[in-house]
C-alpha cells in the first residue's frame, strides 16, 4: 500500500540509502526556564528521565554512551549501519560555543556515527551557533530539532516555556538562511486548547521552513506540575480516546502542507512514569498500520486540503 502522508524514515532511505538509527546522548545540558535566566521548575509537562533510555546518562562519556547505544539498537535494526548522535534531553545548544564544538565533534570523530541531531528551544541559538552548524554541515549530517509545543503564547506562557512563537518563527527562520536541515517538536492536548485550536495550528506550522515534525499526544508524567494541574483543572484538557486521535491526525494532516515529514505522530512513555495508560501498552509499529488503515478507509491523504 502506497504511504499517504510523508514518512521520516522514507526520507532517511531516500536520501542516504539506509536507516538512520538514533543514539541517545546525554551530555549533561539544562534548560533556561530551569536554572532562572527564564524561569524555573522547567515545563510544567517535563520530566526527561521518562524518554531517554537507561545508556544514556551524563556521567558516562559521549563515546561510552554511542558505543552502549550501538549495542542497544543493535538487536532491533539490524540492518543499520549509520548512527546519529542524537542530543535530547533539555536544551543542547545551551552551552558556550567552545563547550559545544567539544561536545558535538567527540560524537562525530566516532567512526560509525553519520552525524548528530541536537534537540534544543527557539531561544538558545544565535547567529555564531548557527554559523558554525552550518559548518559542520558541510561534512556531516547536522539536524537540528526544535521543541515548539504549541504556536499559541498563551499556552507557552501556561506550560512555562519561557519562549513565545514570534522568537520561534525568527529562529527558524535564521536557521533556513543557512540552509540547515531543521525539524520541529509538538504536542497536541495541551491545557486551555480544542480541538480547534489545535487544528488551526496546520497553517502556522506549513509557514515555517522546516523539513520535517513530530507529533506527540500529551502524557501526563507522574510527579510533574502538569500532573497536579490536570487533576485540578480537568475540564482544560482535550484527552484522545486511542480511535479519536487516529481520527483527529488524519484530520490534521489533511491541513499539513505535503512536503512536510512526519517522524512521528504519537509518543511512548514507559508505563511507570504515566499515571495512566489510557490506550493500554501499544506500541508506535501498531499505531503507524491503524493510521495507514484510517487513512485508506477514509481514502484521504496529507496535504489533501491544503
Amino acid at each position: 500500500m502506497e504511504k499517504r502522508y510523508h514518512s521520516f524514515v522514507d526520507y532517511n532511505k531516500e536520501r542516504y540509502g539506509c536507516r538512520l538509527q538514533k543514539i541517545v546522548i546525554d551530555a549533561g545540558f539544562t534548560c533556561p526556564n530551569r536554572d532562572g535566566k527564564v524561569g524555573r521548575g522547567g515545563c510544567t509537562y517535563c520530566d526527561n528521565r521518562a524518554f531517554h533510555p537507561n545508556y544514556s546518562t551524563p556521567d558516562k562519556s559521549i563515546a561510552h554512551q554511542i558505543e552502549e547505544g550501538i549495542e542497544f539498537h543493535k538487536g532491533r535494526y539490524k540492518s543499520t549501519s549509520k548512527y546519529l548522535a542524537y542530543f535530547q534531553p533539555f536544551s543542547n545548544t545551551y552551552k558556550p560555543l567552545e563547550e559545544l564544538k567539544k561536545i558535538y565533534e567527540e560524537a562525530l570523530n566516532h567512526p560509525m556515527v553519520s552525524g548528530i541531531v541536537i534537540g534544543t528551544r527557539p531561544d538558545c541559538v544565535d547567529d555564531e551557533k548557527l554559523d558554525y552548524l552550518a559548518e559542520l554541515a558541510e561534512k556531516h549530517i547536522v539536524i537540528i530539532e526544535y521543541g515548539i509545543e504549541s504556536c499559541y503564547n498563551r499556552t507557552l506562557e501556561r506550560i512555562n516555556r519561557g519562549h513565545t512563537f514570534e522568537q520561534t518563527v525568527e529562529t527558524i527562520g535564521k536557521t533556513a538562511e543557512r540552509g540547515l536541515h531543521q525539524g520541529a517538536h509538538f504536542i497536541f492536548g495541551l491545557p486551555g486548547e480544542t480541538k480547534e485550536d489545535m487544528l488551526a495550528m496546520a497553517p502556522m506550522i506549513n509557514a515555517l521552513p522546516i523539513l520535517s515534525a513530530k507529533f506527540h499526544q500529551l502524557q501526563i508524567i507522574k510527579g510533574t506540575r502538569m500532573e497536579r494541574e490536570f487533576a485540578e483543572k480537568r475540564e482544560d484538557f482535550v484527552t484522545f480516546g486511542l480511535e479519536e486521535y487516529i481520527d483527529f491526525f488524519v484530520d490534521f494532516l489533511e491541513h499539513l502542507r505535503p512536503d512536510l515529514y512526519i517522524e512521528r505522530f504519537a509518543g511512548e512513555v514507559p508505563p511507570r512514569f504515566v499515571n495512566s495508560t489510557p490506550w493500554g501498552l501499544i506500541r508506535n509499529v501498531e499505531l503507524i498500520r491503524m493510521l495507514d488503515e484510517r487513512l485508506e478507509e477514509r481514502n484521504t491523504y496529507q496535504g489533501k486540503l491544503v
